[in-house]
Protein backbone atom coordinates (compact mmCIF):
# COMPACT_ATOMS: atom_id res chain seq x y z
CA UNK A 1 0.00 0.00 0.00
CA UNK A 2 1.38 3.26 -0.92
CA UNK A 3 0.29 6.66 0.13
CA UNK A 4 0.54 10.28 -1.86
CA UNK A 5 1.10 12.80 0.96
CA UNK A 6 1.46 16.63 0.94
CA UNK A 7 3.91 18.47 3.53
CA UNK A 8 5.95 21.39 3.15
CA UNK A 9 4.37 22.50 0.00
CA UNK A 10 5.24 19.51 -1.92
CA UNK A 11 3.79 15.99 -2.71
CA UNK A 12 5.92 12.38 -1.70
CA UNK A 13 4.65 9.30 -2.54
CA UNK A 14 5.19 7.42 0.39
CA UNK A 15 4.85 3.48 2.12
CA UNK A 16 6.06 1.71 5.16
CA UNK A 17 9.17 1.67 6.04
CA UNK A 18 10.60 4.58 3.51
CA UNK A 19 12.81 6.86 5.27
CA UNK A 20 11.94 10.71 3.41
CA UNK A 21 14.11 13.96 4.52
CA UNK A 22 11.18 16.72 4.32
CA UNK A 23 10.82 20.68 5.40
CA UNK A 24 11.00 21.25 9.14
CA UNK A 25 8.57 19.55 10.62
CA UNK A 26 8.09 20.98 15.06
CA UNK A 27 9.28 17.88 17.32
CA UNK A 28 12.04 16.01 18.91
CA UNK A 29 14.26 13.14 17.74
CA UNK A 30 11.84 9.84 18.61
CA UNK A 31 8.45 12.18 18.55
CA UNK A 32 5.32 10.65 16.42
CA UNK A 33 3.99 12.87 13.83
CA UNK A 34 0.71 12.37 12.06
CA UNK A 35 0.48 14.04 8.38
CA UNK A 36 -3.88 14.50 7.87
CA UNK A 37 -2.97 15.77 3.97
CA UNK A 38 -3.19 12.72 2.16
CA UNK A 39 -4.40 12.70 -1.31
CA UNK A 40 -4.45 9.77 -2.86
CA UNK A 41 -3.81 6.10 -1.28
CA UNK A 42 -3.10 3.36 -3.60
CA UNK A 43 -1.41 -0.42 -3.96
CA UNK A 44 -4.64 -2.19 -3.31
CA UNK A 45 -7.81 -2.92 -5.57
CA UNK A 46 -9.98 -0.01 -4.98
CA UNK A 47 -7.77 3.28 -5.44
CA UNK A 48 -9.05 6.09 -3.21
CA UNK A 49 -8.49 9.73 -4.67
CA UNK A 50 -9.20 12.93 -2.22
CA UNK A 51 -10.87 16.21 -3.22
CA UNK A 52 -8.52 17.60 -2.21
CA UNK A 53 -7.94 15.36 0.69
CA UNK A 54 -8.92 11.37 1.04
CA UNK A 55 -11.20 11.91 4.29
CA UNK A 56 -10.53 9.73 6.89
CA UNK A 57 -6.82 8.60 5.91
CA UNK A 58 -3.65 9.70 7.66
CA UNK A 59 -0.15 9.20 7.87
CA UNK A 60 1.91 7.84 10.82
CA UNK A 61 5.77 8.74 10.85
CA UNK A 62 9.04 8.76 13.98
CA UNK A 63 11.01 11.59 13.94
CA UNK A 64 14.61 10.54 13.30
CA UNK A 65 16.84 13.22 12.68
CA UNK A 66 15.82 17.65 12.85
CA UNK A 67 19.26 19.11 11.30
CA UNK A 68 20.20 21.50 8.48
CA UNK A 69 20.97 20.86 4.82
CA UNK A 70 24.84 21.73 3.41
CA UNK A 71 25.13 25.37 3.12
CA UNK A 72 24.38 26.72 -0.15
CA UNK A 73 26.38 29.90 -1.32
CA UNK A 74 24.32 33.12 -3.11
CA UNK A 75 26.99 35.23 -4.85
CA UNK A 76 25.74 38.61 -6.48
CA UNK A 77 27.55 40.58 -9.10
CA UNK A 78 27.52 43.21 -11.07
CA UNK A 79 30.43 43.89 -13.52
CA UNK A 80 32.31 47.15 -13.70
CA UNK A 81 30.25 49.03 -10.90
CA UNK A 82 32.47 47.52 -7.86
CA UNK A 83 29.55 45.59 -6.23
CA UNK A 84 29.73 42.04 -4.79
CA UNK A 85 27.69 40.79 -2.23
CA UNK A 86 27.73 36.89 -0.85
CA UNK A 87 25.19 35.36 1.32
CA UNK A 88 25.22 31.68 2.95
CA UNK A 89 21.91 29.89 3.29
CA UNK A 90 21.52 26.52 5.24
CA UNK A 91 17.80 24.69 5.31
CA UNK A 92 16.30 23.24 7.89
CA UNK A 93 14.81 19.96 7.32
CA UNK A 94 13.55 17.01 9.16
CA UNK A 95 14.51 13.19 8.28
CA UNK A 96 11.11 10.99 8.74
CA UNK A 97 10.22 7.51 8.43
CA UNK A 98 6.75 6.16 7.28
CA UNK A 99 5.56 3.93 10.00
CA UNK A 100 2.13 3.03 9.36
CA UNK A 101 -0.92 4.10 6.25
CA UNK A 102 -4.01 4.25 7.68
CA UNK A 103 -7.36 4.51 4.90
Amino acid sequence: MYAVVKTGGKQYRVSEGDQLRIEKLPGEVGDEVRIEDVLMIGGTEDVKIGTPRVEGALVNARILEQDRAKKVLVFKFKRRKGYKKMQGHRQAFTRIEITGIEA
